[in-house]
């Protein structure tokens, strides 16, 4: 941990694992600390930034509420990994290049959906909650579709065994996004009816014996089910390119989520624990800790400490926000920082400008990350980015 603060108006006080919080960031994680529902403290990891309301990279535990926007609106968002029996030596770029291109080929990015509906056994026992009703059929051409921003399709090598690896960076599309715009509004009508003293109109909650609530837990429990059904599908496809072109074996490693909220047990009370941008690091359990799109990412051991609510990172996180890397960041220095990696080049905004939004300049060195949080996670393998393929 590398700092901790209480103001004289914080019901709890901040601990940080980042040595240096960002302005917006530090102003969220002060209302947070403020905030009428918090428990005991607000967690800041080493990748964290200024979020939407809470900031991205932050642990928090609440009684008697759910905040909305302490999740996010990219519920469950995660990590899959795998690892292969296949020697990164013998790949040589032709063949990668031709596997990224059968993954481009297969898996709709973007706002691209599939053409006809996927299957999930999961649609068959949809929630009947009317947000999720309304999402159902779009949702069942987004099942195994990548989406935009910063999920992505990585092969990656091993830096000590060579090992071929894939890790897949998505979440639960549209869904997430709907259900979280649905009952944020609900929060701010309901904080609004009932008076409540909250910091930031964008922490509003719901009371948990609300209805609203419940439902809201429902939803979030789907969503959860939907994203991880969403890497799975992209990892099974994934696999047999690798199968076809390699002829190699794949075996599943871990699939984690680190948008979502949960009921534990912490420092002997039942809690709702948020995790936005975080992920679960239990003892022994494995996690992923993704770099940027150009430097290592990383499979993690937890070692369960309850300063931070039993979480860790979840990547390296941004130092600088996408318009802010478009504006400052050159073609050139950004196609260096990817000069050894296989990519289809950058694409373009809204506008029709060059996008470096995902650039690796615009993320936090990723191993001053993992230094920053041997008190939460053990690294246990560092893998080196080969070919990528962005959203």
């Amino acid at each position: 941990m590398e700092w901790v603060i209480k103001e004289e108006d914080f019901n709890v006080p901040i601990k940080s694992w980042c040595a240096e919080v960002e302005e917006g960031a530090m102003l969220q994680a002060k209302n947070l600390a403020r905030h009428p529902l918090i428990f005991h403290h607000v967690a800041l990891m080493p990748d964290c930034h200024q979020g939407y309301g809470m900031p991205i990279g932050g642990v928090i535990a609440t009684r008697g509420g759910i905040i909305v926007n302490a999740v996010g609106v990219d519920i469950g968002c995660g990590m899959i990994a795998s690892k292969t029996n296949f020697s990164a030596k013998d790949l040589d770029k032709s063949t990668l290049d031709d596997i990224l291109t059968h993954i481009k080929e297969e898996i709709p990015v973007g706002f691209k959906h599939h053409a006809t509906n996927q299957d999930w056994v999961g649609f068959n026992v949809a929630p009947d909650i009317e947000i999720v009703q309304q999402e159902l059929e779009s949702a069942k051409k987004q099942l195994g579709t990548l989406g935009g921003g910063n999920h992505f399709i990585e092969i990656q090598k091993s830096s000590t065994s060579e090992e071929l690896w894939v890790m897949i960076h998505s979440g639960s599309r549209n869904f997430g996004y709907k259900i979280a715009e649905e009952y944020n509004k609900k929060s701010i009508a309901l904080c609004a009816k009932w008076h409540s003293q909250i910091p930031d109109k964008y922490l509003a909650f719901l009371p948990i014996d609300t209805i609203e609530a419940q439902e809201y837990l429902v939803c979030m429990g789907y969503a959860l089910k939907f994203a991880e059904a969403n890497r799975d599908n992209m990892l099974s496809v994934v696999t047999e390119i690798l199968k076809n072109v390699l002829n190699c074996e794949v075996q599943s490693y871990a699939n984690i989520h680190h948008n979502f909220v949960a009921l534990e047990n912490h420092f002997g009370s039942n809690v709702y624990v948020h995790r936005k941008g975080a992920t679960l690091a239990r003892k022994e359990q494995l996690g992923i800790i993704p770099g940027s799109m150009g430097t290592p990412s990383y499979i993690v051991e937890g070692l369960g400490n309850p300063e931070s609510f039993c979480s860790c990172s979840h990547g390296a996180g941004r130092k600088m926000g996408r318009k802010e890397a478009s504006r400052t960041l050159s073609k050139e220095e950004c196609d260096n920082a990817m000069k050894d990696i296989s990519f289809v080049g950058w694409g373009k905004d809204r506008k029709g400008q060059i996008d470096l939004g995902e650039a690796p300049q615009a993320y936090k060195d990723i191993d001053t990350v993992i230094t920053a949080e041997l008190d939460l996670i053990k690294p246990i393998v560092k893998l080196q980015p080969l070919g990528v393929v962005k959203g």
